[in-house]
């Protein structure tokens, strides 16, 4: 099984330079990251640090979010935010940077939430807008842009895979794709072993948690093994994002314990 490990929700205890070698010390070849900085547009030498911790510890950077807002805050993304669409764009050629460099050709877009005021007709005009702009700049670098349903927040409008593969459809990109979160999927009431059978070769990316909980794979009841293997049969061939939260103190013993059930 080929694993990434989203060094933003995890390995939490290190400063984000230094959790690509701690993944790569706990046996890990490939990392993930929503956006590491706290502005859109970071100084240059930032942007360079963070380049060096993922080149030096020997990791591929598998994926990176744009630059998504106030997560710790509750903002969900950019994308279809009117009043903040400049702040989104100027984001996108650092984002073209960060991936050309680390060789990273998997970019999240996280959609937005619905704001007060704003007419939501108006705000998916402005997400198709910045969707399309973002898949033109990343296809330079043989990119994909991500799409992804979230669960959790009640503003944010895309709950279900076909909420996102509606959007997709609309914007007309060949590298826009379905981000697949199971856990996301699952906690919204989707039908996870539909999406998988009638979508899985479609998938830009899988990341998975269970639930309840959001907990690493086994500390709740979603069938994750079942669903790789389905997904892997419909025709994904990308790696697995582990997106979980847990306060184990190795936060992979889970694999461990996998692997000697197997045996």
């Amino acid at each position: 099984m080929t694993y990434t490990v989203n060094a933003s929700i995890l390995l939490t205890d290190l400063p984000i330079n230094d959790r690509p070698a701690a993944a790569k010390a706990a046996g890990f070849d490939a990392v993930e990251f929503w956006w590491p900085f706290a502005t859109a547009v970071p100084a240059q030498d930032e942007i360079d640090a963070f380049v060096a911790a993922v080149t030096d510890a020997g990791v591929q950077l598998t994926g990176l979010n744009f630059f998504a807002g106030n997560m710790p805050g509750g903002e969900r993304g950019l994308v279809s935010w009117p009043a903040r669409a400049g702040e989104f764009r100027d984001n996108i050629p650092v984002v073209v940077e960060i991936g050309e460099r680390l060789g990273c050709r998997g970019f999240n877009a996280l959609y937005g939430n619905r704001v007060e005021g704003d007419d939501p007709a108006a705000q998916d005009e402005v997400a198709l807008e910045n969707l399309a702009l973002a898949a033109d700049a990343v296809a330079a670098i043989d990119g994909t842009v991500l799409l992804e349903p979230v669960s959790g927040t009640d503003a944010y409008p895309l709950k279900t895979a076909q909420d996102a593969l509606d959007v997709i459809a609309k914007v007309g990109k060949p590298n826009i794709k379905l981000l697949a979160d199971f856990y996301h999927l699952a906690v919204n009431g989707d039908d996870v072993d539909r999406v998988i059978a009638e979508h899985a070769a479609e998938f830009g990316h899988i990341q998975i948690a269970d639930a309840p909980g959001r907990g690493e794979p086994g500390s709740g009841d979603l069938p994750l093994d079942r669903w790789i293997d389905d997904a892997r049969t419909g025709g994904y061939t990308g790696p697995i994002g582990l997106e979980y939260k847990t306060a184990a103190e190795n936060p992979f013993s889970w694999l461990s314990e996998q692997t000697a059930s197997r045996a």
